[in-house]
């Protein structure tokens, strides 16, 4: 192997074990219990919504993108039924 080969076999197990070390940098503040109040909360609000205005942007998207998609299995089930018109 060349110089250039072992340095970069080198350079790349140094990386791997940068990256995968299980030191601790940084600490991560623990946020589940300030979520689990917001969601076990009941204050009449489904759970899918109570996490604020990206679920039910996110809940109003999915459901218009299945009825948009049932509409379209619909439409093309009803043309496939449909003899072909010579």
């Amino acid at each position: 192997m060349s110089s250039l080969g072992i340095r970069g076999l080198r350079a790349f197990q140094q990386l791997s074990q940068r990256t995968f070390s299980t030191a601790t940098r940084r600490r991560v503040e623990n946020r589940v219990p300030a979520n689990q109040k917001i969601f076990q909360a009941d204050n009449g609000m489904p759970v899918h919504l109570k996490g604020g205005v990206t679920d039910a942007v996110l809940y109003r998207l999915t459901m218009g993108l299945t009825v948009v998609g049932t509409v379209c299995v619909l439409y093309k089930l009803f043309t496939i039924s449909l003899p072909k018109q010579k």
